[in-house]
């Protein structure tokens, strides 16, 4: 139906670049890639090994696809990134990480006298940014861009199973705004937000990169402390509650404080709910006691 040369001409006219990569790594040809906004110009690797083009530890990831998709015999889809660091014998790479969907097939004959695989490179970096921009949305909460409570849940289910097969122990500190409705009431609801918006600044202040910091719901926020001990938690508590009633007099001209609990994981545990009910009776505990303080029971 098609010449030899019609046959290549199509190849070549392939907006996504398609190579043909031995099994020892050499790009033995390339097609396609024509579309400029989203690809290099890649014929200067024909002929080259990608241990040549790129850095140690991505051709050896490179290689070790290649060989998963001459071993299975089926198409073989990869997702990874490319950025600038990873090149180094192809001139300048490209200056932030590119974002490709490999798609990768055994060829059914040899290629100068090696198995070979046809990979065919998409670039997907606005769909990943587009997925992560939902996913990111699904995820915080809007007022005071914390991690929401399907966010949190997720993540105390993945520190309970950590916990039951690494033994590796988790905090949790659950606190909200002492007579938070009255300021609601007295002051509005705009100053109600604004106090929940100090109260997020200030966690990602004087809480660790570790800790992970979420809105639950209303007033309520709950810190997740990845390898740390009850009595450690109640130590970084501690701090962030006597720096609220000074940060909320300077955003609202309104002294406050804030009330919590404090709860570590326990092996008769069974589900997530478990501990965040004990952080809460330690809450509820601060509320009884006269407020502006955390607890432990």
């Amino acid at each position: 139906m098609f010449t030899h040369q019609q046959l290549i001409s199509i190849l070549s006219s392939l907006p996504d670049p398609a190579f043909i990569l031995t099994r020892s790594g050499r790009y033995a040809a390339i097609f396609g890639g024509k579309d400029i906004r989203h690809y290099h110009d890649g014929s200067g690797l024909v002929g080259r090994s990608m241990f040549e083009v790129l850095k140690q530890e991505k051709a050896q990831w490179f290689a070790a696809e290649i060989e998963k998709a001459l071993s299975s015999g089926v198409l073989h889809i990869v997702e990874y990134q490319l950025s600038g660091s990873d090149v180094k014998g192809a001139g300048d790479g490209p200056a932030h990480a590119i974002w490709f969907e490999g798609r990768v097939q055994s060829l059914e004959f040899p290629v100068d006298g090696e198995p070979a695989v046809v990979w065919v490179a998409s670039n997907i970096t606005e769909k990943n940014e587009t997925q992560q921009k939902l996913r990111q949305l699904s995820e915080t909460d809007a007022l005071t861009g914390l991690y929401n409570r399907r966010k949190l849940i997720a993540t105390l289910d993945d520190r309970l199973a950590a916990f039951e097969s690494e033994k590796s122990q988790t905090s949790l500190l659950v606190f909200d705004l002492d007579n938070f409705k009255r300021i609601n009431d007295e002051m509005g609801h705009h100053m109600g937000d604004a106090a929940l918006i100090e109260i997020a600044r200030l966690c990602r202040q004087h809480l660790r990169q570790s800790d992970v910091i979420a809105r639950f719901g209303g007033d309520e926020f709950v810190i997740v402390m990845p390898g740390t001990e009850s009595g450690n938690a109640l130590e970084i508590a501690e701090r962030l509650r006597k720096h609220v009633p000074a940060a909320l007099r300077d955003c609202l001209r309104h002294e406050s404080t804030i009330s919590g609990g404090v709860s570590d994981f326990r092996f008769s545990d069974k589900s997530t709910d478990d501990i965040l009910r004990r952080a809460d009776e330690g809450l509820y505990h601060s509320k009884r006691t006269g407020r502006d303080r955390v607890s432990i029971l």
